[in-house]
């Protein structure tokens, strides 16, 4: 039965065996291994999916594949399809609390980062996530400071993202405008860097890059709503020269300012 595609839900389906086992094999399955993967559209990587692992959540928004998904899949007894929307959903209601888990996914390009930071700051994280983005979005995961952004540091304090494969458009069906990357991220235990509340630290982080293209001091006068004069104390003090860009900060001197701020 032939589905096309909906533009509304951003659905680009991977065909392309070479990156599905790219994909597979990147996320370090075992047999024990719980797997929740967004989106699996048309079933192309749920079907390595429950080869490789011992039980399958698979959860799609789109009413029409989930009955595709329920007909192919039918005898499989390791594979649970749920229908709803990932980013309105209680992960607890899918997957109990004391579970470990690791998120498998071809993700859509509008939500994606949404759902990947929805994972990384709910108390019930995933140990890794391996999931297909824009390739563009990949390189702000990996950025390194010169090039950071919101993104990067909200990634890179939760975890170690690595890209694992560049994805041409030829890969899917139909075509995307832009060309994909499978990005693995290994989550962390514990915050690699201080955090005395990430609530906190995230006001700071978004304060900071409110005008990214002014200098520090300017950009957290106007994103904390304190004084220019303020800023460049706290700056100052965190041994971080006023005059640079948000962009600039490693994750360490971004929690440096965050700890002082709150101290």
């Amino acid at each position: 039965m032939r589905i096309p595609s909906k533009k509304s839900l951003g659905q680009h389906f991977l065909f392309d065996t070479k990156i599905r086992d790219s994909i597979i094999k990147a996320a370090q399955l075992k047999s024990h291994d719980l797997v929740l993967e967004v989106g699996p559209g048309k079933g192309f990587l749920t079907k390595e999916l429950i080869k490789n692992c011992g039980e399958v959540i698979a959860v799609e928004i789109d009413d029409r594949l989930v009955e595709v998904l329920q007909q192919l899949y039918s005898t499989s007894t390791n594979l649970k399809i749920v229908s709803g929307d990932v980013r309105y959903m209680d992960l607890n209601d899918l997957i109990s609390e004391d579970t470990k888990y690791k998120v498998v996914a071809n993700l859509p390009y509008y939500a994606a980062s949404r759902i990947i930071r929805q994972f990384l700051e709910i108390e019930h994280k995933p140990s890794s996530l391996t999931v297909m983005v824009q390739l563009e979005v990949a390189n702000q995961m990996i950025a390194s400071p010169g090039q950071m952004g919101m993104l990067s540091v909200a990634i890179q304090l939760y975890g170690n993202p690595k890209i694992v494969k560049k994805v041409s458009p030829s890969s899917f069906k139909p075509k995307p405008k832009v060309s994909s990357a499978v990005v693995n991220i290994q989550i962390y235990q514990k915050f690699e860097v201080e955090i005395l509340s990430e609530k906190h630290f995230f006001e700071v982080v978004r304060g900071g890059f409110s005008a990214p293209r002014k200098q520090l001091r300017n950009s957290l006068s106007k994103g904390l709503n304190i004084t220019p004069q303020n800023a460049e104390k706290y700056l100052e003090k965190c041994e971080i020269d006023p005059s640079r860009r948000p962009q600039t900060l490693s994750l360490k001197e971004w929690s440096k300012l965050h700890v002082n701020l709150m101290s």
